[in-house]
């Protein structure tokens, strides 16, 4: 089973960059929006990326051009008809995304690869939306954040992918440079059920004054090793999402995921991270 051109829905900083992965390995790739204004901003994200690299030393300019160049930018989800795989990474709503894919099974080429980047939502409650013949060719794909630095994919097979679409995406995944990793498909998966335990925590530690955000930050960075402190990721991914996962993981397994109270607050006052100019810290 080849895998030539990847189409990825929702050009927001998530799909961007997923979409991203699969241009700087070579493959011809189609980034869609509900418009071309929301998906050129998706590829502007892209570019942003690659101009870092090109700073550090990296890459060239005439690596971003090439890149970029494979990149097609569209508000037309009709676009996505002569892809071999198309990876959903919108809202982690399951109206939203069952919307998006009774639109792809319809659209694409029977072939075609139907996958998900939700990071919580069961994959076979989400293959509901496709028809029979779709179903043995649709799985997750839950990418990282960052997705155009950090390796790791979960590949979640649902109770009727086949063992050859599982097998082709991980080979995929595996020559884009990615560290695929099989996980069964339960609320949550492996990443977020470990994420989110660690996160929740972390506020409690703030809410009950035993230590500030920036200290517990330090405490993740100097003391367990992690690239950068767990509410300054928490901003990067964004509030809004992060407590809709808390409410899928809460009515699935109770009390240790009851979402935290200083998440809500955020939530209300509109600070939902970097996206906003503002969530734990202050970016403006």
């Amino acid at each position: 089973m080849m895998i030539n051109k990847v189409g990825v829905v929702g050009a927001g900083m998530m799909g961007a960059e997923i979409a991203l992965c699969f241009a700087r390995a070579g493959l011809e790739t189609v980034l869609s929006d509900t418009t071309d204004e929301l998906a050129i901003r998706g590829k502007e994200k892209q570019a942003a990326i690659l101009d870092k690299s090109i700073k550090k030393g990296k890459i060239s300019e005439t690596d971003k051009e090439a890149t970029l160049a494979r990149v097609c930018a569209t508000g037309s989800i009709e676009d996505m008809r002569d892809c071999d795989l198309v990876i959903e990474a919108a809202l982690e709503v399951l109206e939203v995304k069952n919307n998006i894919f009774k639109q792809l099974d319809e659209i694409c080429k029977k072939s075609t690869i139907l996958a998900s980047n939700t990071s919580s939502i069961p994959i076979t409650k989400l293959a509901a939306a496709v028809g029979k013949e779709r179903k043995g060719k649709f799985l997750g794909t839950h990418f990282n954040s960052p997705a155009s630095v950090m390796k790791l994919v979960e590949v979640i097979p649902g109770l009727l992918t086949d063992t050859e679409t599982t097998d082709a995406v991980v080979d995929l995944l595996t020559k884009i440079e990615k560290e695929p990793v099989r996980v069964k498909d339960v609320v949550g998966f492996g990443l977020n059920r470990i994420f989110h335990c660690m996160y929740l925590e972390a506020c409690r530690l703030v809410e009950e004054g035993v230590c500030t955000p920036e200290d517990v930050d330090k405490i993740c960075k100097y003391g367990l090793g992690h690239p950068m402190g767990i509410f300054a990721l928490l901003d990067i991914t964004s509030h809004d999402l992060n407590l809709n996962v808390d409410k899928i993981l809460f009515d699935a397994y109770g009390e240790r995921f009851r979402p935290s109270p200083q998440i809500v607050r955020l939530v209300d006052s509109g600070r939902l991270g970097r996206k906003t100019g503002a969530g734990f810290y202050d970016y403006e």
